[in-house]
């Protein structure tokens, strides 16, 4: 072999090595990429954050609700402004 083709060799061996390990990383830390190497989220994860964003933002709503329901702005702003004096 002539030093042309060893060096074309260590070229391609140091890609392959080098993909290798960042797809190992990659892996590591929860990184998916499809087959064109575009990264994808992890779809599972997503659709549990999106269903605990939607549940708090339910309870936001009911706690609201209760905090207003049949009672005065002002007495509301008093007891709030009491809670903060404490």
């Amino acid at each position: 072999m002539n030093s042309w083709a060893i060096a074309v060799v260590l070229i391609v061996a140091i890609g392959a090595i080098t993909s290798t390990i960042r797809a190992r990383m990659n892996a590591q830390n929860g990184y998916v990429s499809d087959r064109h190497g575009n990264p994808v989220g992890n779809a599972q994860r997503e659709k549990e954050l999106e269903r605990e964003v939607e549940e708090l933002r339910e309870r936001i709503h009911v706690l609201e609700r209760i905090a207003t329901s049949d009672r005065d702005a002002k007495q509301i702003a008093a007891e709030i402004e009491q809670l903060r004096d404490k």
